[in-house]
Formats: structure tokens, C-alpha cells, sequence
């Protein structure tokens, strides 16, 4: 994973084999917390959603130094492991080897990545509609909560309200493409 200091990226991970790496609402919460702790200082977080079996965050890289991000990275991950190890007494690694950070190299990308990451639950089955997931940023951006992780400055850069990004994102639902499902 190779970060750049200024550019956009889609950071991801799937657990292993499927397993549910978030086992009840606390554990959304805790990761989210040890998020912020670990990766705040790197990271300008601009969207996420934690799925049951994986995350997505579209982040900017402000750090100087990208290496110390990747190594925050691997201590949140790695911290994360050992207190659901802990919690529901299990062993061995939680997440894939290795997180991925694919590069938002355009506009167009990055606006649909945006939305992308949002539609996860919808597409998994888990809500019907994009503010019904908790877990994600959609009710933030959206005006709906008052979460201050994801900068909404980002999203007011690029519509005019609330309303206008509620829009974009509905209407963008079923013509997502299929290049951009990871």
C-alpha cells in the first residue's frame, strides 16, 4: 500500500473468511473510537461504512509522513483483533492480511466512490434506506445526524445542500458501476 500526502484513497479490508468482525453495536462504536485515536492525525476521513464482515473509508492523506499512517493502520487493526479476541475468546487474525488503498485518481471517481461506500448496506440487505445504517456517514453528510468524523466540508465543496447530496445519492443507487465494487 503506497499513500501519498494529498491524495484520495478508498481504504478497505474483508475479514477473514467471512467471519463477523462486528458482533454487536458496541463493537462498530469501539473500532470507530480506536479509528479516531489511531488514524485522525493521518487521515482526513471523508466517508466510511463498517459492514458486518469488512469496512470502506474514502480518506486524504494529510499526514507528511504516509508510512506512519500505514503503521497506525496495522495498530488499529492489530488492537482491534486482540480485544474482540479477548471479548469472545477467540484466536488468530481477524482481518486479511493486508488493507487495501486504491487510489481516487479523478472527480467522477471520487464522488462515486462516495456513494459507493454509502450503498453497501442497501446492496448487503442490511436497510432499506442509505440514513437507516448507523454505521456509516450517509446520516452525517446527509443532515439527518451530527456525527463530526466525516468532514462535511467535502460534501458542501461539491452540492449545494443537504437536500442536493440526499438527491445525488438516490439517484445514483442503481447506476453505480460495476468497476467500482470491491
Amino acid at each position: 500500500m503506497q499513500l501519498e500526502t494529498g491524495q484520495y484513497y478508498h481504504l478497505y479490508n474483508r475479514s477473514n473468511a467471512g467471519e463477523v468482525v462486528f458482533k454487536e453495536p458496541e463493537n462498530y462504536l469501539y473500532f470507530l473510537r480506536k479509528y479516531r485515536q489511531h488514524l485522525d492525525i493521518h487521515f482526513a476521513t471523508m466517508a466510511y461504512c463498517l459492514m458486518p464482515t469488512h469496512f470502506h473509508f474514502l480518506i486524504r492523506i494529510k499526514t507528511e509522513t504516509p508510512i506512519n499512517a500505514q503503521n497506525a493502520l496495522g495498530v488499529l487493526l492489530s488492537g482491534y483483533t486482540k480485544a474482540i479476541n479477548k471479548r469472545y475468546q477467540r484466536h488468530g487474525s481477524l482481518f486479511q492480511e493486508r488493507s487495501k488503498a486504491k487510489w481516487v485518481n479523478n472527480e467522477r471517481y471520487l464522488l462515486t466512490l462516495m456513494t459507493y461506500i454509502h450503498q453497501n448496506p442497501i446492496r448487503a440487505g442490511l436497510a432499506t434506506h442509505l440514513a437507516d445504517w448507523p454505521y456509516s456517514s450517509y446520516p452525517d453528510l446527509a443532515g439527518y445526524r451530527q456525527g463530526d468524523l466525516p468532514e462535511r466540508s467535502f460534501v458542501s465543496a461539491y452540492f449545494h445542500s443537504d437536500a442536493d447530496f440526499r438527491t445525488f445519492s438516490q439517484q445514483t443507487l442503481t447506476t453505480i458501476d460495476a468497476q467500482y465494487w470491491v
